[in-house]
């Protein structure tokens, strides 16, 4: 029997060099400007116009003139540190900037972004033999006992290399591609999700597809301290619909209680959420543009709220109906995320779909 063909792919050699460069750069919560310039430059050539605004988000559109908006959206920002404290030994004490993961800390290599450039660093961590002596409890990481050595041996030395307090302190492992179509790097969460859009709005460009209303594809900053930027924008821009891109929690891997998660599996396509900020006549809208064009898809719950931008969209200004795609995803806020091409395709081929079925006049009223 002859083997089936697998589906052509939507994504080609040039958006996967804009991807490892995209996720390659820094860009943490509040210092998203670098990003943004990257970003703003790969989406240029697909959009009519674009702004940005005074916290850094950036903003493409098409058909500006159009009255009724609609917003495909992503955040921008990546988990990170600050410099906290600078000991009279030369090292450095942190505090978090978003959730970053203090566990996952020891032995990382670091870029700190200092007034001079970027200082490269380590996590220092006791060797072992030194902390499994005796009866007492092996010490474990917190926040509190973490440091950073970049190799000055007192408070001078690292101020002269333009570290000061408020420096931001940034994982250094980037992108890689694995087996099986898999791809790991740090800031998957959410850069996947500006790259996504991004590539919706070639798509459209480059099939000349019309759309009967603006469309705004907003890259939002500071997501990861309490979708900040996804307030500011859409009170800017008062948007009649929204669709939302983040990452899910892959569930397949050990120490994941499925009864509490719910089921998903990297490879199996977008995840749809339900929950109170996720509007269900344009769910049903996402669904039926999913089961036309044969786009594979799984499905979550929340039990108030999504967690993701989806909140600060649903409930801006008036209300605006607002839907959570979803893109699988392992080892969330760690160094070493990972996710699947063919999620990739298929939430873009989602997004995609979705908004050629929508119209102004699509019914989203409950009544």
């Amino acid at each position: 029997m002859a083997k089936a063909k697998k589906a052509k792919r939507i994504l080609n050699d040039q958006s996967y060099e804009f991807l490892k460069t995209y996720i390659n750069n820094p860009s943490p919560t509040g210092f998203e400007t670098s990003g943004q310039k990257l970003w703003l430059e790969h989406l240029k050539p697909y959009v009519d116009t674009h702004f940005t605004d005074p916290y850094g988000t950036a903003v493409g559109v098409i058909n500006p003139d159009a009255s009724f908006k609609v917003v495909i959206e992503a955040h921008a920002d990546e988990i990170s540190w600050f410099v906290n404290y600078i000991s009279p030994e030369g090292l450095i004490y942190l505090k978090r900037n978003g959730g970053v993961d203090h566990q996952i800390a020891p032995s990382m290599r670091v870029l700190i972004h200092g007034k001079k450039g970027v200082v490269k660093g380590v996590f220092g961590w006791p060797a072992i033999h030194t902390r499994m002596g005796g009866s007492e409890k092996e010490t474990q990481p917190k926040v509190e006992n973490l440091f950073l050595d970049c190799g000055a041996r007192n408070k001078k030395e690292v101020e002269a290399l333009g570290i000061h307090i408020g420096a931001v302190a940034t994982y250094e492992e980037g992108f890689e591609e694995i087996a099986y179509d898999y791809m790991i790097g740090r800031a998957f969460d959410n850069r996947i999700g500006g790259f996504m859009i991004a590539e919706v709005a070639r798509l459209l460009k480059e099939n000349k597809k019309k759309l009967p209303f603006a469309l705004y594809i907003v890259n939002a900053v500071q997501e990861e301290i309490g979708l900040r930027g996804a307030e500011m924008i859409a009170r800017r821009i008062k948007p009649d619909v929204a669709i939302i891109t983040d990452v899910t929690h892959d569930t397949t891997t050990p120490m994941i209680n499925k009864m509490i998660q719910g089921e998903c599996s990297c490879g199996k396509g977008p995840s749809l959420t339900y929950g109170p900020a996720v509007h269900n006549k344009l769910l049903e809208v996402v669904q039926a543009a999913a089961t036309k064009h044969k786009i594979p898809v799984q499905f979550n719950t929340v039990s108030r709220s999504t967690g993701t931008d989806t909140d600060s969209f649903a409930y801006a200004n008036d209300g605006c109906p607002s839907v959570l795609i979803s893109i699988p995803l392992r080892y969330m806020h760690t160094t070493v995320e990972m996710l699947h091409k063919d999620d990739i395709e298929s939430t873009i081929k989602l997004m995609y779909e979705t908004l050629l079925s929508l119209t102004p006049k699509t019914k989203l009223s409950y009544f």
